[in-house]
């Protein structure tokens, strides 16, 4: 397994505690880029600009990816455009929210 697939791994530890979905199968990740020296740069979402969870969410996806031992530097840049929508979810996510 890659550091790539590792990492993507590592955010299916990271739940959204409300709808108790990883943020992987919730759509939230939107990029996850690994340079060659194993620094880390993931792009995600949350389901709502004013989510109260936005700390602990983007913290927990943090210290998920810096719990694996290939990587150096993380960093989570959190964007609103393109807005998350539930078509982002995959089918595993939508069968968890019970679609």
């Amino acid at each position: 397994m890659n550091v790539k697939e590792k990492v993507i791994e590592a955010l299916r530890s990271v739940y959204d505690p409300e709808l108790n979905i990883n943020v992987v199968d919730l759509g939230l990740i939107y990029h996850v880029d690994v340079t060659v020296e194993n620094d880390v740069n993931v792009t995600m979402t949350l389901t709502t600009p004013g989510c109260p969870l936005h700390d602990s969410i983007t913290t927990g996806v943090r210290y998920a990816v810096q719990g694996i031992e290939e990587t150096r530097n993380v960093d989570v840049n959190l964007v609103w455009e393109p807005a998350w929508s539930p078509e982002k979810m995959t089918p595993e996510g939508l069968r968890l929210l019970g679609r």
